[in-house]
């Protein structure tokens, strides 16, 4: 018989192969310091495209004084127990009634986070006889709660309404054929690797010839799109079609938790039959209370968003003009392709660190194809004219570099001292 841990420690996986090397500077690298455009890493200031925290409401004043306040005055232990049994409040009922309105639904069901509660969603929501027809650049939280799912399931290619309509046809054909189910067709508002908006004003065309309901995540669409920041269905006009509204804290709002939003009935049999909430402890207080703040700061100081926007088309003009390839990007989420190797990509990030104060995320094979690199930068509203020009300087040298070969040897380049 076979030991489950030799299997474990033969295969690290992956990205876990790389460990011994990568650990501490490309995997769990620890940031210190205020959150915002420059942060220590290292016991050395970088310039930090890494934080999805796109309002700069991690460190706005009032969000630090309310969730200051309501540690102070609740501790992190009320509610104690799941909402069901012994964890609801108030202030919880408040926060999904809010969020209810914003996104122009009838109500809401709060999350502890949004990985868990994707995951769940998709469990809650279908049986084994109904199919889901979901994008092909799916966030992972959607392909693992499609993992869970029973019955049959259709990828289309990515944002490609033909293909997405031809696997309708394939759901609904074999819908008839078991004479039982229906179906779910989920996708996102902005897709966060490429930034790229979702089609969902096509998709939503679709169902005047398919019966489907939709399910969007739109976690980097949340704050940052639409008139009032209520994402990317206000975007596109159609966030009324829009069945399930889904989205993370974690982005726009720099907090934890998520929420689902929709039609009473199905927000009331989602509320009663999600396992994920039933059988975990609530919100803590000062979350809700810091969300109900952040929530109260998106909708009432548009300057923010303004900002974001003001901040993300300097720097994703200035890359196109220095000849950057950006992609399809129509959200404020910045990928710059490049090609390469993992030693290369490993050498350039190394040097953008060390030597520019340049701290952003690279992604490399097996993520992504073999010779190709992607770096992920993330403008917010506390970013500077500063951050963004020397950042531009930085990829404009090292990008020259890179196409010298200079990053081909394994060596990592000098860094310099601290």
């Amino acid at each position: 018989m076979a030991d489950i841990f030799e299997r474990l420690i033969k295969n690290y996986g992956p990205i876990g192969q790389h460990r011994e090397r990568a650990h501490g500077y490309f995997a769990f690298p620890k940031l210190e310091g205020e959150i915002g455009s420059r942060m220590n890493f290292r016991g050395k200031e970088k310039i930090v495209w890494s934080l999805n925290n796109y309002l700069g409401l991690a460190n706005h004043p009032e969000v630090r004084k309310a969730d200051a306040d309501a540690g102070a005055k609740y501790g992190l232990a009320l509610p104690m127990g799941a909402r069901m049994m012994s964890g609801n409040s108030n202030f919880h009922e408040q926060l999904e009634k809010e969020l209810a309105a914003f996104e122009m639904k009838e109500d809401a069901i709060l999350l502890n986070f949004g990985y868990q509660g994707m995951v769940s969603l998709i469990d809650v929501l279908c049986s084994r006889h109904d199919v889901i027809v979901y994008d092909a650049e799916s966030h992972a939280c959607i392909i693992d709660g499609l993992r869970l799912h029973t019955g049959h399931r259709f990828v289309f290619k990515h944002n490609d309404i033909a293909d997405c309509e031809k696997q309708l046809q394939r759901a609904q054909a074999l819908i008839d054929k078991q004479n039982a189910g229906g179906i779910l067709l989920i996708t996102e508002g902005v897709f966060g690797m490429a930034g790229d908006q979702g089609k969902l004003k096509e998709i939503v065309a679709l169902k005047s010839k398919h019966n489907f309901r939709l399910l969007v995540d739109d976690a980097h669409g949340f704050g940052t799109l639409g008139k009032t920041g209520a994402g990317a269905g206000e975007e596109q006009g159609v966030q009324e079609e829009i069945d399930l509204y889904f989205s993370t804290f974690a982005k726009s709002m720099a907090s934890i938790g998520a929420f689902i939003a929709g039609p009473k009935q199905i927000i009331d049999y989602i509320r009663y039959n999600i396992r994920s909430q039933i059988f975990a402890k609530s919100l803590p207080m000062p979350l809700v209370i810091g969300n109900l703040k952040r929530l109260e700061l998106l909708k009432t100081q548009p300057a923010l968003k303004d900002k974001l926007w003001e901040n993300a088309l300097k720097l994703q003009n200035g890359l196109k003009q220095k000849g950057f390839d950006i992609g399809k990007t129509d959200s404020v989420v910045t990928p710059v392709y490049m090609k390469g190797g993992v030693e290369e990509a490993t050498s350039m990030v190394t040097d953008l660190r060390e030597n520019y104060n340049i701290f952003c995320s690279i992604v490399v094979y097996p993520v992504i194809p073999k010779g190709h690199i992607i770096f992920r930068l993330i403008p917010t509203a506390v970013h500077t004219d500063e951050d963004i020009q020397l950042t531009l300087k930085a990829f404009e040298e090292t990008k020259m570099k890179l196409d010298q070969g200079a990053y081909k040897s394994e060596v990592i380049p000098q860094m310099a001292e601290a």
